[in-house]
């Protein structure tokens, strides 16, 4: 099975992106299953319904949130309407709408587990992301309950990160880092056959500050002053992500390539 998972979904040009080049990779890489990242969707800060569902109608199978998923209010409704929607697994119970993790049908007739935790280091203070991931991927084994199993570690710190590849290894297909917004080199399969990465990137426009235009995050930086919001911004962004294939007898990994399309970042069209 393909299975793409896009990094950090960032206002205009992250929605423009993914719907200019999802639909052809979809065919070119034979994809059966595309995840995203879709926290920073609606203007740079959380998603809307309507965002949410441009995403879906580019190609999308499920989005995932992150420490933005309530930054725009409509979304305390929607995800409990929407289940391909899914918030960090590791909020409190009783806390927070929704749920941090189900099983999609992809376009093979397979089903996929998709899970979104959120890291603790530097990041909101939430329950244990090791303890939430350990109860969902034992709710749903693979080969049992899916035949694939994605695990999106929306977090900070490197470390962490990698920590979470390593614990899940031999136990998920994938473990994708999002958040930092800048997509990192070390895409590998682990010795027990997870594909990981640290961070896939953000989709959106690289001639920025992390997706914000330069102006106001360079006034806080050299003047510890504000004078306005961030404001994504808006040129041509590049399309960031992974692809792998699994073996269709464990689940686990069995080829593993960045996708980088569009914008400024060197381009990355993986053939498998």
């Amino acid at each position: 099975m393909r299975i793409a998972f896009f990094g950090d979904i960032v206002g205009k040009s992250g929605r423009r992106a993914l719907a200019d080049h999802l639909t052809g990779l979809r065919t070119s890489l034979s994809l059966d299953f595309v995840a995203v990242n879709a926290e920073n969707a609606a203007g740079g800060f959380g998603i809307t319904e309507r965002t949410a569902e441009e995403l879906f109608e580019a190609g999308a199978d499920v989005l995932t949130l992150g420490n933005h998923a309530w930054d725009q209010s409509e979304a305390l409704t929607y995800i409990g309407r929407e289940p391909r929607l899914l918030r960090p697994a590791n909020y409190p119970p009783g806390t927070a709408p929704g749920r941090g993790a189900g099983v999609f049908p992809a376009s093979n007739g397979a089903m996929v587990f998709v899970t979104n935790v959120m890291g603790r280091l530097f990041m909101d203070p939430l329950d244990d992301p090791f303890v939430a991931v350990e109860r969902e991927l034992s709710a749903a084994p693979m080969g049992e309950v899916c035949d694939a199993a994605l695990v999106d570690f929306h977090g900070e710190a490197t470390s962490e990160k990698m920590a979470m590849g390593n614990f899940c290894d031999g136990r998920a297909s994938l473990v994708v880092g999002t958040h930092t917004h800048v997509p990192t080199a070390d895409h590998r399969i682990l010795p027990q056959g997870t594909a990981y990465i640290t961070d896939l990137g953000m989709t959106g426009d690289y001639e920025s500050i992390i997706g914000m235009d330069k102006e106001e995050p360079m006034r806080r930086f050299t003047t510890r002053m504000r004078s306005g919001r961030f404001q994504p911004a808006e040129g041509e962004g590049t399309l960031c992500g992974i692809v792998m294939e699994t073996d269709d007898k464990t689940g686990l990994a069995k080829k593993l390539a960045p996708v980088r399309v569009g914008g400024v970042l060197g381009q990355a069209e993986p053939t498998l």
